[in-house]
């Protein structure tokens, strides 16, 4: 017994081609003078796709080949399928020249997303055939993403690095400051504020985007509330809105501290710097090194594209 038609076959480059070429002439033996076949030979075709697919593809009691709805259907998708047909073509091509098919960046809560965006445009200008997947990480998961092979490239990173086989590079610093709502009863204290009085009021912390470990926080006291969200920008809603206190990047919170919506409270512990990096797995060559991940890795050396990251939080 023959094989059953296959629905998948049917939709063939060539098939689609033949069915194109019938619809725009009008009838199957103008169609089959074209492409150099015999007309009942092409009818067969048409048959043939049409027993695949389960559908009449021709109204056969017009005078002309006319596409019934599913034919035109048929079509339409088909164009839609040719040309990511001739898109995946050129991207092998092009991944064959040493751009990695997927280049993924995992990016903790502290970068800047309005430069992060910035340097995605700039890339995609260059007509790269790689495709970006951007993370959203916060804390140990940043790191945990890179290490994990879940992501090529990590920015924000504020851990120990040195005892990891990862290679690093310094993205700067950032200051946090303690920030309530003019309405946070702490708002109205005068005077340096001690662990005590924060201890006392409920704090705002990004939860830890780790999926492996513990996670790890960043000035939490024993015993005190925390309203605990999942991402920066939910923690500087928060604390606008006086659900809560606690640090926030200097760079974003500025905007607002500007406009008097968030107040900086003076501490009685010192100011809170944390030194940011970025990192990306050791190649086994620099030959190894694909070059979407150098085309990024070469804006980083860049002092002003570090300052961005860090600094340039723009408002939406």
């Amino acid at each position: 017994m023959p094989a059953a038609p296959n629905p998948r076959s049917a939709l063939s480059a060539e098939n689609l081609a033949l069915l194109e070429a019938v619809s725009r002439l009008g009838s199957m033996a103008a169609a089959a003078r074209e492409l150099g076949m015999v007309p009942s030979a092409l009818t067969y075709r048409v048959r043939q796709i049409e027993d695949a697919l389960d559908v009449l593809l021709f109204d056969r009691s017009a005078r002309r080949a006319v596409l019934t709805p599913a034919g035109a259907e048929l079509l339409r998708s088909g164009e839609y399928l040719l040309n990511e047909l001739d898109a995946v073509a050129q991207r092998v091509k092009r991944v064959a020249t040493g751009w990695e098919p997927q280049l993924t960046i995992a990016a903790d809560a502290v970068i800047s997303r309005a430069t992060l965006f910035e340097l995605c445009e700039a890339f995609y200008a260059t007509g790269a055939p790689t495709r970006l997947r951007l993370r959203a990480e916060t804390l140990s998961g940043t790191l945990e993403a890179l290490q994990t092979g879940q992501a090529d490239l990590a920015l924000g990173l504020s851990s120990d690095l040195s005892a990891t086989d990862l290679q690093v590079g310094s993205l700067g610093s950032v200051v946090f400051v303690y920030a309530v709502a003019p309405h946070h009863p702490l708002a109205s204290i005068d005077r340096p504020l001690g662990d005590e009085d924060m201890r006392a009021h409920r704090a705002v912390a990004v939860a830890d985007s780790t999926v492996r470990g513990r996670g790890i926080t960043h000035n939490l006291l024993p015993g005190q509330d925390v309203l605990t969200v999942p991402t920066m920008q939910h923690k500087l809603e928060a604390q606008l809105r006086g659900l809560g206190a606690g640090f926030l990047p200097q760079p974003l919170a500025q905007p607002y501290i500007n406009a008097g919506r968030l107040v900086v409270k003076p501490l009685q512990r010192p100011d809170s710097v944390l030194r940011m990096a970025y990192a990306w797995r050791q190649p086994r060559s620099q030959a190894d090194t694909g070059r979407a991940l150098r085309w990024w890795l070469d804006r980083l050396e860049h002092a002003k594209t570090r300052e961005a990251l860090l600094h340039h939080h723009h408002q939406s």
